[in-house]
């Protein structure tokens, strides 16, 4: 009773003074409304960025053929043919035929750890150019040409709409069909099902090539639509590996090969045994070393970063609830100074010092409760403001509002104690004399 009589006082007081009230509360409010909006828009941007990686490979590991050092230690910027640099003048020599990955090493490795290895992907990026139906210049669409074997393909994941999927013929005889989008058919033809067996002349860099359609997928990037406009856009032409191969007079065995982990696959563990198994083929080579990349250690990297600034913004942030606590010691403060009488009136009908200081603690905490709870549903809105601005799937931290009511609750006892226990220790004589 004595808590819930205390808690109707404190209120009885705020209402009397409502405009001071806001006031002591506005640095409690922006502080755990700037925590809550920092902690949430963090959260929906390490959701969305864990989420894009995923969906790119982020267990994926991507085997590369890198340059030895000098030292002959393993050069740990090996990353040069992720990102289409060449090797350079520098090194011990050029690369030759024998040091590129080839299929029976790709063999032995799925072999070696089928629990492990789902995919090995390989592709060409065979240029880009103007695809052209039924030899009408009128009619043409821009194509990105990307040549990939049977794991690669399926690896992919499209949707086809239309048609079917490469044949073991068409990988091993270098056909000339293609899978096209559905953006692509659009613009060339009345229908997916017209677009069937029809020819697409595609111009690149003043040579021409003919494929023929056997199937249609469905596009499902808009990004480049919204920022350029339906005529910029430039979809993606799939073929067989050979094709592109023979297009690109590019020579057997691999510079670069994807690898698709099983699901469930330990990654780590998956790096150890490739990167053991790798360095049995080319412990004896001079130059050259395969190395192994993961989307994995770099999402885990960029996770942290994230989590290190959010941190560090919401101790910044938290500042203000400093700020606002010594606001609600010092209206408090007031507060004592205004009730000095009623506090010796108490005293002298006998309240104990324990129930003055548990009364003016009480005030403290429902004060700043109060400020948490506007300043809770303050952050909220924010946040998801914020997340729909930036066009970030909003995940509100349930962890952020818990810490934001706790910190109210620590806020109003830690910086109510020191007013409460002066008021507490007035001598009842000298507060009933006080004007």
């Amino acid at each position: 009773m004595l808590l819930a009589e205390n808690i109707r006082l404190a209120l009885n007081g705020l209402r009397s003074n409502l405009m001071r009230t806001l006031l002591t509360m506005l640095g409690i409010i922006i502080g755990i409304s700037s925590v809550i909006t920092i902690m949430t828009v963090s959260n929906s941007v390490t959701a969305d960025i864990s989420q894009s990686m995923q969906e790119m490979g982020a267990n994926n590991l991507t085997l590369s053929l890198a340059q030895k050092s000098d030292d002959e230690e393993e050069d740990d910027f090996g990353m040069g043919f992720m990102f289409g640099m060449d090797f350079g003048d520098g090194g011990k020599r050029e690369l030759r035929q024998t040091d590129l990955i080839n299929d029976d090493m790709l063999d032995g490795l799925r072999e070696a750890y089928p629990d492990d290895v789902a995919y090995l992907s390989v592709s060409i990026n065979a240029g880009s150019g103007t695809a052209i139906a039924n030899d009408n210049a009128e009619k043409n669409a821009a194509v990105d040409i990307s040549a990939f074997n049977q794991d690669g393909m399926i690896n992919e994941h499209l949707e086809m709409v239309a048609g079917r999927d490469f044949i073991d013929q068409d990988y091993a005889d270098g056909r000339r069909t293609c899978i096209v989008s559905d953006y692509l058919v659009e613009k060339l033809f009345k229908s997916n099902k017209e677009a069937l067996g029809e020819k697409l002349e595609v111009e690149i860099d003043g040579d021409y090539y003919d494929f023929y359609i056997v199937g249609v997928y469905k596009y499902e990037n808009e990004t480049f639509q919204s920022m350029y406009g339906v005529s910029e856009v430039s979809t993606t032409m799939y073929i067989p590996y050979i094709t592109g191969k023979i297009m690109t007079h590019t020579d057997d065995g691999y510079k670069q090969v994807t690898l698709v982990t099983t699901a469930g696959a330990d990654v780590d563990k998956v790096i150890e045994h490739v990167d053991s198994y790798f360095n049995g083929y080319y412990a004896s080579n001079d130059a050259y070393y395969v190395s192994i990349n993961s989307l994995k250690s770099m999402l885990d990297e960029l996770n942290t970063m994230l989590k290190s600034v959010s941190i560090a913004l919401s101790v910044i942030a938290g500042i203000s609830l400093l700020v606002g606590g010594i606001g609600v010691m010092n209206i408090m403060l007031v507060s004592i100074t205004e009730r000095t009488r009623e506090i010796g009136t108490r005293k002298a009908l006998g309240a104990t010092n324990t129930s003055i200081r548990l009364q003016f603690i009480t005030e403290s905490i429902v004060i700043c409760t109060i400020g948490g709870i506007i300043g809770i549903g303050l952050g909220i809105a924010t946040a998801l403001l914020a997340c729909k601005l930036m066009d970030f799937t909003a995940a509100v931290s349930s962890s952020s509002i818990g810490i934001a009511v706790g910190f109210s609750m620590v806020i109003g006892v830690f910086f109510g104690y020191y007013p409460a226990n002066k008021a507490a220790k007035l001598n009842p004589i000298d507060a009933l004399r006080y004007e």
